[in-house]
């Protein structure tokens, strides 16, 4: 038997990180974490601590927090995750606002690669009239998405299965985004931390890193309207070469923006037309 502050200090001293094992005891007792506070005295019984200590230790030997409740939070909402699919990160929130800042209320916007359905819903939540399109080539990360949209009511959200744009013949759209595979195929952060859990084919692309952008910039001339926007997640250390992309395919304002660490994040353009 253990008091919730002991069986704290010692997942916190066991992982380095307090977050961390706070939140693997909530999801345990199925609290939130505010409820911590108030009942730092109150005793686990045996069920509860064992549980507890053995989601400790899954996340000891490396696995990602995330997939072991099953859920991380992004943007304003709360998304299903599984080992299907990148778990959502904080930077990526910084494609959503560019995103919605050129999109109008009524706009059409395809989300490749989607996921568990991150951007789509994101995009979707804040802009109920917009008709929101997403694709994927998992079967599995497609399904997990379609959860989360039926589960946050966003049925306006079209799921879509298929590589790119393979699922998008003869739409256009007045946006297109993504945040595809972006890290270099040898990289050694690859066999690192959480990456070393999520799906590979999500994570990277090509000797450059640039395989799946440079087919997205090409592709995407087809599915824009004139004047619409093309905007991607990539590397911090890929900005110039995404706009070199981006400018050589005949894209317009051509941009780069930096996420709160300072570091080249999301590029994009508009399409002028043929």
């Amino acid at each position: 038997m253990a008091e919730v502050r002991q069986a704290l200090a010692h997942g916190a001293r066991t992982l380095g990180d307090r977050l961390e094992a706070e939140l693997l005891l909530v999801h345990v007792l199925g609290k939130p974490r505010s409820w911590l506070i108030a009942h730092a005295d109150d005793v686990l019984d045996d069920a509860q601590a064992a549980a507890f200590d053995a989601l400790v230790q899954r996340r000891h030997r490396g696995e990602p927090v995330a997939y072991i409740t099953g859920h991380r939070g992004f943007w304003s909402l709360e998304l299903e995750v599984t080992p299907a699919t990148l778990i959502p990160r904080p930077e990526t929130e910084l494609l959503v606002e560019l995103a919605l800042e050129r999109l109008s209320a009524t706009g059409r916007v395809a989300d490749l690669g989607t996921g568990s359905g991150a951007i789509a819903l994101a995009i979707a939540r804040e802009r109920p009239q917009a008709r929101v399109m997403a694709t994927d080539a998992s079967l599995d990360a497609l399904a997990v998405a379609q959860r989360n949209a039926a589960r946050l009511g966003l049925a306006h959200v079209r799921f879509m299965h298929g590589d790119w744009f393979a699922p998008l013949a003869g739409e256009r759209f007045d946006m297109i985004v993504s945040n595809p595979p972006y890290i270099e195929a040898d990289d050694p952060h690859l066999a690192q931390g959480d990456l070393r859990f999520e799906p590979a084919s999500a994570l990277a692309s090509g000797p450059d890193g640039l395989d799946d952008i440079r087919r997205i910039v090409q592709g995407a001339r087809a599915h824009l309207e004139p004047g619409g926007w093309l905007m991607m997640e990539h590397g911090w250390n890929q900005g110039a070469a995404v706009r070199a992309v981006l400018s050589a395919a005949g894209y317009r304002d051509v941009f780069t923006a930096q996420d709160l660490e300072q570091r080249d994040r999301v590029s994009g353009a508009n399409w002028p037309g043929p």
